[in-house]
């Protein structure tokens, strides 16, 4: 969709901002204001327990600083004759909801502290609003709370919205007196745009791009059958089933990955491939993942959407066991890490492997390891302390959207529990059927973690 901009900032800032390739990716997915890469749901969410005193105006104004530090909240992909590009705005006032939830509700706060989380989750959130930042407090009581934090996800990523966190609660910190107020400012997205032209023709991406031309070559991402065809004429309409695996299982699968000298993610997308080699019958599984992108550590403070499209080719062709699998897997993982550009690189040069995405029957399924970027648990020295809600079991009938498909999210919490999210289209798929998805993943992790020499059927 072409956006409308209001007049840009009389600072230099009335330049022409190129976008970036994965702003440029998104394009890609625009299906206009309600549905797709720019659509009112296409929003990333998170929620903090907040424990101690809050003052409500020293709230307001530090998330009005993170506006003003963190430029690509205020934001807009503009496209025109020329093509798209980016217009940064004035700074604006956050959006920012006080709410009772009550002391007298007798269950539990962490339900309902879950339940204040997936309302918000699951609200409309126009791209044509500026800033891409609202909040929500939900109190119990004048020393509990619930913090919410929702952006438009054209704008940021699930690293970035930990960046602003951070950053929000040093912003309250020094608007209360309790800190100095940041001095070191941070790279700001454009510069990643700009960053990412000046070095397109370098030699480094070069060779990357040679590994995957080579790497792909020939092969398509491996799309799921869904329960009923893509119909153009529907809105996507996305849920989400949630999980947390049982303690056993989830110790057992980090002491494997271990043991192994392999990352927890590289144990599930053995298993992961295990799945789609049985719901599809390939043997030769693509399933994209999802990177921060950060490919400088000077972009580590950075907000925006850094996050980058991966492919992972495992190809179980002549495994013998589970654990052959797991071998196919970690080196496929591993060479991925280390030619990491960005997709739209890969995507020119390999145009057939996103040949699902316009197939009425498939799904593409991203699955990905969530990627902490700083400790759960912090906040405010002598103030509000915040703790991060990671452990989440409440599914949503309806929740934040994609762009297209499906999005499988699994996370290493601080207590060792492995907890995860399968998101779907209710158009495309029965609930049933993700439920089902997870279970058979459930089985086929603990074999794997279990008793790696069991036969591939």
């Amino acid at each position: 969709m072409t956006i409308t901009a209001a007049p840009p900032e009389a600072d230099g800032r009335d330049q022409r901002i190129p976008l970036s390739y994965n702003q440029e990716f998104l394009r890609a997915f625009d299906k206009g204001a309600t549905d797709g890469a720019f659509g009112h749901r296409h929003t990333l969410v998170g929620g903090w327990r907040v424990t101690g005193e809050i003052d409500l105006d020293a709230l307001q104004r530090a998330l009005d600083d993170v506006v003003v530090r963190h430029e690509v909240l205020r934001t807009a992909v503009v496209g025109d004759e020329q093509g798209g590009h980016q217009v940064v705005h004035p700074p604006a006032p956050v959006a920012f909801e006080v709410r009772e939830l009550g002391a007298q509700d007798e269950r539990p706060r962490e339900v309902r502290a879950e339940e204040f989380l997936n309302e918000l989750d699951a609200r409309p959130f126009d791209v044509r609003e500026l800033p891409h930042l609202r909040a929500a407090l939900g109190r119990f009581d004048a020393t509990d709370a619930v913090l919410v934090l929702a952006t438009h996800h054209t704008s940021t990523d699930a690293w970035s919205l930990q960046v602003v966190a951070r950053d929000l609660a040093a912003a309250y910190a020094a608007r209360t007196g309790a800190a100095p107020a940041q001095e070191e400012q941070p790279a700001q997205y454009r510069e990643f745009a700009h960053w990412q032209q000046e070095t397109a023709g370098s030699e480094k991406l070069d060779a990357a791009r040679g590994y995957w031309r080579e790497t792909l070559d020939g092969v398509q991402i491996t799309g799921i059958t869904s329960d009923r065809p893509r119909d153009e004429s529907l809105a996507s309409a996305y849920g989400v089933h949630r999980f947390v695996f049982d303690a056993q299982l989830s110790a057992d699968v980090l002491e494997f990955a271990k043991a192994t000298r392999s990352t927890p993610f590289m144990v599930m997308a053995a298993a992961y491939s295990l799945l789609l080699r049985e719901r599809t019958g390939a043997t030769d599984i693509v399933f994209p993942t999802f990177s921060s992108g950060r490919y400088e550590e000077r972009f580590a403070d950075s907000v925006g959407p850094f996050f980058n499209f991966v492919p992972i080719r495992v190809d179980t062709t002549g495994c013998a066991t589970v654990g052959d699998v797991l071998d196919r897997a970690r080196t496929a993982c591993v060479g991925a890490y280390q030619h990491e550009i960005p997709f739209a690189r890969i995507a020119e040069d390999s145009p057939a492997l996103l040949a699902p995405f316009a197939d009425g029957f498939l799904a593409v399924v991203a699955f990905e390891v969530l990627q902490t970027a700083f400790p759960a648990e912090g906040g405010v020295p002598g103030g509000p302390q915040l703790a991060e809600i990671r452990r989440r079991t409440l599914s949503q009938e309806v929740s934040s959207a994609i762009p297209d498909g499906g999005l499988w999210a699994m996370d290493v919490l601080p207590g060792g529990e492995l907890a995860g999210s399968l998101k779907f289209d209710h158009h495309r798929f029965d609930e049933a059927t993700a439920v089902a998805l997870v279970d058979r993943f459930r089985e086929l992790l603990r074999t794997l973690s279990d008793a790696p020499a069991t036969p591939l059927a």
